[in-house]
């Protein structure tokens, strides 16, 4: 059954010290155009070495980037904005939850990598390739495109430290976790969560649990500091004790 979520687009393996990089390029000011040649200068030793094709794997990784901090879609405009900001009110060590919720907001694919691989974890303590490749599949069709794009995804989590690799070949256990207490962080995902899912409502403590948030342990928080937090949601109850979280229209 294909996803709803149809489209892969996310076709390189990202390092987090890349997508930094990105992002402080446009928190200097730099235009869309200086950002992307400033990539081009980082990558230029690192990505198709040697090679200047137009659609090389350097342009594809350049492209992904941008999206993600410089040229991100106009519906995520004003979550972009926000990120920016925030990024400069934590801790640098705390950016990986920026950067985590634009990647999935930007490339919802990453974030269904990210719930395969996370909920096998949950229930084995290790995830292998094979399987979140699989699921994947099934997800998304048979293609090679399927294919590569969740490899490429894999590696950027071991990248990021997110998953570390096994003794036996293919199988990844939980790298390091990151605590989320911050309620403007905590919020942050939530509407990440939200804007890479299929639905733009879900209950709220199922998002907090959610196998997409694998790498983060966020503490709970009122639904009065998440509309506070962010302006994009609107929480209200369901039946006795569900607090519903939508994307605000």
């Amino acid at each position: 059954m294909s996803s709803p979520n149809c489209q892969v687009g996310f076709s390189q393996r990202i390092r987090l010290e890349w997508l930094e990089y990105t992002a402080n390029l446009v928190l200097a000011g730099n235009t869309r155009s200086a950002v992307a040649d400033a990539l081009q200068e980082l990558l230029m030793d690192k990505v198709s070495v040697g090679g200047e094709a137009e659609r090389s794997n350097r342009s594809k990784t350049i492209t992904i980037l941008t999206r993600i901090w410089s040229t991100a879609p106009s519906e995520l405009e004003t979550f972009r904005t926000r990120g920016l900001e925030l990024m400069c009110q934590i801790r640098p060590q705390d950016r990986i939850v920026l950067h985590w919720g634009m990647t999935a907001a930007a490339y919802p694919f990453w974030a269904d990598v990210a719930i395969q691989a996370g909920r096998l974890m949950r229930l084995q303590g290790a995830a292998s390739a094979a399987q979140v490749q699989r699921r994947m599949a099934e997800r998304y069709g048979q293609r090679e495109t399927v294919s590569r794009a969740t490899r490429r995804v894999m590696s950027s989590f071991v990248d990021w430290g997110v998953l570390s690799r096994a003794e036996e070949k293919g199988v990844y256990v939980p790298g390091f976790s990151v605590p989320v207490s911050d309620p403007r962080l905590v919020s942050w995902l939530v509407e990440a969560t939200l804007r890479a899912g299929p639905s733009s409502v879900a209950p709220l403590r199922d998002i907090i649990a959610s196998p997409a948030l694998f790498p983060f342990r966020l503490d709970s928080i009122h639904p009065g500091d998440l509309i506070q937090s962010s302006g994009s949601l609107e929480v209200f109850r369901h039946g006795i004790d569900v607090d519903l979280v939508e994307l605000r229209r």
